[in-house]
């Protein structure tokens, strides 16, 4: 039986060299594995500053930071938005100016839909990115992907 080339096979830490996807990453975890988990935001935190040397882990730990931190930004900006509405316009009981109108409850629950449309979107890009990575690829998320490579390579 012959051996496969080098960089094919079972369990032969297959990946691209450049991004660092077959060297090991921090405490011996497979780097696929450790990118793919970094979506779990505090994991991502933990393997940013734990990992030295690996592009690969530190680029998605990086990206999965940056995307829970613009995701928290932009939900407690509409949250805050809809208890202020809520309160103003008075929707689902008394408020300052007596009942709820119709424009007032339509706008808070227009800013709640787009509060469930972003939990979606937040959802599928840490699914899709979690996907890429655990399959040794590089994937950038829109702006968020190129910050991340910018603080990585420093």
């Amino acid at each position: 039986m012959q051996n496969p080339p080098a960089g094919q096979g079972y369990g032969s830490g297959t990946g691209n060299p450049q991004t660092g996807a077959s060297r090991p990453a921090a405490g011996g975890l497979d780097p696929k594995i450790a990118a793919a988990i970094s979506y779990l935001w505090i994991v991502g935190l933990i393997l940013y500053f734990m990992e030295k040397e690996n592009r690969f882990v530190r680029f998605h730990a990086m990206q999965s930071i940056l995307f829970g931190i613009v995701n928290m930004i932009i939900m407690t900006v509409l949250i805050i938005l809809a208890v202020i509405l809520t309160i103003v316009f008075g929707v689902g009981g008394a408020a300052i100016g007596g009942g709820a109108s119709a424009i007032g409850t339509l706008l808070v629950f227009l800013i709640w839909i787009i509060v469930a449309l972003i939990v979606l979107v937040f959802v599928i890009g840490v699914v899709l990115a979690a996907v890429k990575a655990f399959q040794g690829k590089t994937f950038k998320l829109p702006i968020i992907g190129n910050m991340a490579e910018k603080i990585v390579n420093k």
